[in-house]
């Protein structure tokens, strides 16, 4: 069974920076891609960011891009999401996920697995 389990939410002021840690059980986990989502309320769930199974290749929503980093161990079991330069529109709910494939994919509808979340409130 695959649990997803994130850390590392909170409250920051506008310009900080926070990262986020997903602990991932079951095995494989070094085989396949994972990915951060976030949801603010009244919104629907968008795509953060997503790292390949090797960690080689990475990809991120426009808005992130230059703040924020994934990165992976696959020795632990974790995924981590570095977030700088933090913005008030970054406030959500942070989710971390799983998918059961290798390349980097960006849908929500593409992960199995997913993590109960972790909130990211930025004030200005």
């Amino acid at each position: 069974q695959v649990q997803l389990v994130e850390s590392g939410g909170g409250v920051v002021q506008a310009g900080g920076s926070l990262r986020l840690s997903c602990g991932v059980s079951g095995r494989a986990f070094g085989t396949y891609t994972m990915g951060w989502f976030r949801q603010a309320p009244g919104k629907e769930r968008e795509f953060v960011a997503a790292i390949n199974w090797n960690g080689y290749s990475a990809s991120y929503t426009d808005s992130v891009k230059g703040r924020f980093a994934i990165s992976r161990d696959n020795a632990k079991n974790t995924v981590h999401l570095q977030m700088n330069s933090l913005k008030p529109e970054d406030t959500a709910v942070y989710y971390c996920a799983r998918t059961s494939v290798r390349r980097v994919v960006t849908t929500p509808g593409e992960y199995n697995y997913w993590g109960q979340g972790t909130q990211v409130t930025v004030s200005s």
